[in-house]
């Protein structure tokens, strides 16, 4: 009798505080805490609002953002200068500058970052901003270099396939393009572009400015970065145009307007960030 009293106060017991320990409830088994970050969905004009924040970070920060403008401008006109007779090396190094442009904005992210909080970014903390995480930034910039690297090859190739008899000099090519002549080779290089910008923007995102804000680990962002796109298609295609009208009005004024336009993609770009991630939770580790 007591023996059975005592198995009946275990049972009590086990029901007051739930299974033993490696037991599951299977009406409610353990759910894995994710690995990326809370994902937002945003309007799709959302854009036109990361734009006239990045406004007013340009005027809050006027003198830093012109720096970063001006050296875009300046790589884009060394190229432009160097191979001006040259232009299928030419377009491969200017889209190069497209697929490392996210790597080269993070001390734009910084300024609009300190803003944000109140405070203003020293000018000498924008240029080494990427010691932060310096090593998953390395990584992030390593696999935007091997993209780079696939697509400067696969431009020669196709420059070589189209202009077996001598190659066009930055006059002629632009008048190709402008005038529509050789039609198959521009809807192939487009084309073969258009995959790898779109690999490029899809692991971009928000990656580099996540690893900055929460030292997130490169895998990590670029997978957030892909999530962010798939579940915001109609928001990261504008903005994505966006890019590309301002990247083409940049080019097609000698660079020149880079100087304005690339700050603002910049700024934007951190704004896009905070719009679409959801920061993190109180007590909850990035």
């Amino acid at each position: 009798m007591t023996q059975q009293r005592s198995a009946n106060d275990a049972a009590d017991v086990v029901a007051a505080v739930g299974h033993p320990s490696g037991a599951h409830d299977e009406e409610h088994p353990p759910v894995a805490p994710s690995l990326l970050p809370g994902i937002r969905n945003v309007p799709l004009l959302a854009p036109l609002s990361w734009l006239r924040r990045a406004i007013a970070d340009f005027r809050a920060n006027p003198a830093a953002s012109l720096f970063f403008g001006f050296c875009y401008a300046a790589m884009g006109l060394a190229v432009t200068l160097v191979f001006e007779n040259a232009y299928e090396y030419t377009s491969a190094l200017m889209s190069g500058f497209l697929l490392l442009g996210p790597f080269l904005a993070m001390g734009l992210y910084e300024l609009s970052r300190e803003r944000a909080r109140g405070r203003r970014a020293a000018f000498a903390d924008t240029l080494t901003i990427w010691r932060r995480n310096a090593g998953n930034i390395a990584l992030f910039a390593l696999v935007l270099t091997v993209i780079f690297l696939v697509w400067a090859r696969a431009s020669l190739i196709m420059f070589a396939l189209f202009y077996t008899s001598g190659m066009p000099n930055l006059t002629g090519f632009l008048s190709q393009v402008l005038s529509l002549d050789n039609v198959d080779f521009l809807l192939v290089y487009f084309g073969v572009g258009l995959i790898f910008a779109t690999l490029v923007f899809a692991v971009s995102v928000v990656s580099i400015p996540m690893m900055l804000d929460r030292d997130q680990d490169a895998v990590t962002a670029m997978l957030a970065s892909i999530a962010t796109l798939t579940r915001n298609p109609g928001a990261c295609l504008l903005w994505a145009i966006i890019i590309a009208l301002a990247t083409s009005v940049g080019f097609l004024s000698f660079h020149l307007g880079l100087v304005v336009l690339m700050p603002l993609i910049g700024h934007a770009t951190w704004h896009a960030y905070t719009d679409l991630i959801a920061p993190v939770a109180a007590g909850e580790n990035a």
